[in-house]
């Protein structure tokens, strides 16, 4: 299994919303999310996008990610600068799922809008290396993803009919998207580039993430990884910082404290239990290192979740 969807495993999207918003004329919204994952599917016309500082203008076949941000505008290319009307009342209170946004002039265009609630810890070091939107799109590369077509009738097919295993399938979905934004940002990356992601591309580096991955229970020693990517022990632990920017063990330990966070919180599992699938000796071992990180002892975390 390739490092991307060893890395992606257990990074779940869940409660995912979609909007179809038709936006007509001299046209602008507001829109405030905290803790959310946003996509756009662009199904006709043109528009503009800011979060932050980054301003995108996004076309009819376009999906668009905003992976973390509290607010962003969308508008008109025609906008003349008035103030934003905020979306977030109009979407909470939104039960046909289609919603008119309305300005003066006759441009149109036609987009849905879908939100996802995301496990924080998993996808924390993802999210703190990402940009405010992507992919990112240009002349060179085609930009259009094929899936979109899918993706909107499947959406459309799960708003009309009321059917068995309906939210399932919507997040599963939702997840495709994400994968899809996300190996296009990691193939456009330069090999200049300070993003860890760009280990995702390393030929040596990605057999070691693979492999912590997918048996974080492992004893691993810095050997062993070397071993894995076909690499000299001191080679390796230095391309590994250099490019990840934390030793490989470090990387390690994190990654299994975000996974024991994750089973804590799922409660389907005891604290000792969790203790040898995250690879600690001993429950003591364990719960020294969660605290270390966390603040409290793995116990006490369960309960923040499930007093």
């Amino acid at each position: 299994m390739d490092a991307l969807s060893v890395l992606l495993q257990n990074v779940h999207l869940f409660e995912t919303k979609y909007y179809r918003l038709n936006c007509v004329g001299n046209w602008s919204y507001s829109l405030t999310r905290k803790d959310t994952i946003l996509f756009y599917l662009v199904m006709s016309g043109s528009f503009c996008i800011d979060v932050g500082n980054d301003r995108r203008e996004v076309h009819a076949g376009d999906i668009i990610m905003i992976p973390n941000t509290h607010q962003h505008t969308s508008y008109a290319l025609a906008y003349d600068g008035d103030a934003a009307q905020p979306l977030d009342e109009m979407l909470n209170s939104c039960k046909a799922q289609t919603l008119d946004v309305k300005g003066e002039g006759e441009s149109n265009s036609s987009l849905i809008l879908i939100e996802c609630q995301y496990d924080k810890e998993m996808i924390r070091p993802l999210l703190s290396v990402l940009p405010s939107i992507l992919p990112e799109i240009n002349e060179e590369s085609d930009g259009r993803f094929e899936v979109i077509d899918v993706e909107i009738k499947l959406l459309t097919l799960e708003a009309e009919r009321e059917r068995m295993g309906k939210t399932a399938v919507i997040n599963h979905w939702a997840s495709i998207m994400m994968i899809e934004c996300l190996r296009v940002y990691i193939e456009s990356l330069p090999e200049a580039t300070e993003n860890w992601l760009k280990a995702m591309k390393d030929p040596f580096l990605t057999k070691a993430l693979a492999a912590m991955h997918e048996a974080p229970s492992k004893s691993w020693t810095i050997h062993k990884l070397a071993e894995v990517a076909g690499m000299s022990r001191s080679s390796f632990a230095q391309r590994f910082k250099d490019t990840v920017g934390m030793p490989p063990l470090t990387y390690l330990i994190d990654y299994r404290l975000r996974l024991a966070a994750r089973y804590l919180r799922l409660q389907q599992n005891s604290i000792s239990r969790i203790s040898e699938l995250v690879g600690y000796a001993s429950d003591s071992t364990f719960s020294q290192a969660f605290k270390r990180v966390y603040g409290v002892s793995p116990k006490a975390y369960r309960q923040q979740y499930h007093g």
